[in-house]
């Protein structure tokens, strides 16, 4: 239940268009719900403005799927991240609006709409290898009420790629910036654009970039300023800081 839902809830009470049994039934499963393998933290969005994201690995195709038709009592749009085809095909035989995008691994049902900032978020990749974890952020940021700018593989092994889509770059509100390798790529952006910049590490690589950890450290010790770094593959953790950045 969002703010304003509970809000139009309460004045409904007040104004007699609803007696308090009914109020009372509404709000019985908050601020959570034991589902006995999940408690589902049904007051997060009144909370964090956002509300609560099923993490769908090391779950089974049942937990998930029992996750999804609890949080269907409620308007909130629902996002399940690291999701797998059979996943979806499970949620989907209960809800026939379920979207599922397979180089993200989300599934995605959208229940309403938010208000959406005029401005956008760029998601910039230094690698086509790097779309996946790209497409969960921007994925994320999309569902959450943002308007997204993919600039894909332009990375500093051809540098000049880069140079052409500088304009779309720079006039993004804040920049998410995915590589792999050695993580160059939010350094040198962040030598060229005057915004905040969220950097992601992915595990793409040979040997000695050990599972995305020589990028990670690359961006952690940038010597640009305006970046912030989240960890190996979180695409999600991304688009849901750029979506809170792009909202203030």
């Amino acid at each position: 239940m969002s703010p304003d839902e509970l809000k139009k809830l309460l004045g409904n009470v007040k104004q007699g268009k609803i007696n308090v049994e009914d109020a009372l039934n509404e709000l019985k499963d908050m601020p959570f719900k034991n589902l006995a393998h999940t408690v589902v933290d049904s007051h997060r969005e009144l909370r964090t403005g956002y509300p609560e994201v099923i993490f769908c690995a090391g779950k089974t195709v049942e937990q998930v799927t029992h996750i999804v038709e609890y949080m269907m009592t409620s308007d909130n749009n629902i996002l399940a991240t690291r999701a797998t085809e059979e996943m979806y095909d499970a949620v989907k035989k209960i809800c026939q609006e379920a979207k599922y995008n397979a180089l993200a691994r989300t599934i995605t049902i959208k229940r309403k709409d938010y208000v959406i900032p005029k401005t956008y978020i760029a998601v910039v990749t230094a690698g086509t290898s790097d779309i996946p974890v790209a497409e969960e952020a921007a994925v994320t940021a999309e569902l959450f009420g943002n308007k997204v700018e993919r600039i894909f593989d332009v990375g500093v092994a051809g540098i000049h790629r880069l140079h052409g889509n500088l304009d779309i770059i720079s006039g993004a509100r804040i920049i998410i910036v995915i590589a792999g390798m050695e993580g160059a790529l939010p350094s040198v952006i962040g030598g060229l654009v005057d915004k905040p910049i969220v950097a992601v590490p992915t595990s793409v690589g040979y040997g000695a970039n050990f599972q995305g950890l020589s990028a990670l450290l690359g961006m952690l010790t940038s010597c640009a300023s305006g970046v912030t770094v989240v960890n190996i593959d979180n695409g999600f953790g991304a688009g849901y800081y750029a979506s809170m950045i792009n909202k203030l």
